[in-house]
């Protein structure tokens, strides 16, 4: 298969896959360059807003939607609304031109378009949107905060902290900070067993089906 990755957020994506034989290629589109060198490996260095320079190349069997950025990183919610909702929407529309069959994109743990947080709205919202274009296959998923190494996000950096300290004492279990490697396979999975809808966190390391059905 041809895996296609956006955004520098899905590292440790791009690694399993170019290590997984049923995955031929692999092509990622990011804004700054990734160091990462592999035979099966080829890297596109664009500009998000504007997708009429690149919307051709985007071409493969499943499609993985890695975009996240948090508003210390923006500086505003105009701007974290762009990354967060407007970029995967425009790959999502390309995706589906393009005959892309599997399209998956990471939202987040308590996701809602009622929301009173600016966040989880965004990412209901963003869900919504999805849901309504109309791709044959679409995977959410709703990870709990992410661990990544080398983090330069302070905010996720004291939360992280603050949650596993909590968790030292069985409290906020379900909000267990998640390892990035951990979501890769997740997302590598949920392709291999073709689940399509809402995956949440569930518990022993699970992920359960919260929504088959899109509305």
């Amino acid at each position: 298969m041809k895996a296609i990755i956006i955004g520098a957020t899905g590292k440790a994506l791009t690694q399993m896959l170019l290590n997984n034989e049923h995955y031929q290629s692999v092509v990622v589109f990011v804004r700054k360059l990734v160091a990462i060198n592999h035979p099966k490996l080829t890297v596109h260095l664009i500009d998000f807003d504007k997708p009429s320079d690149w919307a051709d190349k985007i071409k493969g069997d499943v499609l993985f939607c890695c975009l996240g950025t948090t508003l210390k990183q923006t500086g505003n919610q105009q701007n974290q609304r762009k990354i967060d909702y407007d970029y995967p929407l425009v790959f999502a529309h390309i995706a589906k031109q393009n005959g892309i069959a599997r399209f998956l994109v990471l939202s987040s743990d308590g996701a809602s378009a009622d929301s009173r947080l600016f966040y989880y709205r965004l990412k209901g919202e963003l869900e919504t949107a999805l849901q309504n274009i109309g791709l044959t296959h679409l995977t959410i998923l709703r990870p709990p905060l992410l661990k990544r190494e080398n983090s330069d996000r302070l905010g996720e950096m004291v939360s992280e902290k603050a949650l596993s300290f909590l968790n030292q004492f069985g409290l906020l279990l379900s909000a267990k900070p998640m390892p990035t490697d951990v979501l890769a396979k997740a997302m590598i999975q949920a392709v291999a067993e073709n689940k399509t809808g809402i995956l949440e966190k569930g518990g022993f390391g699970s992920w359960v089906l919260f929504m088959r059905k899109m509305v």
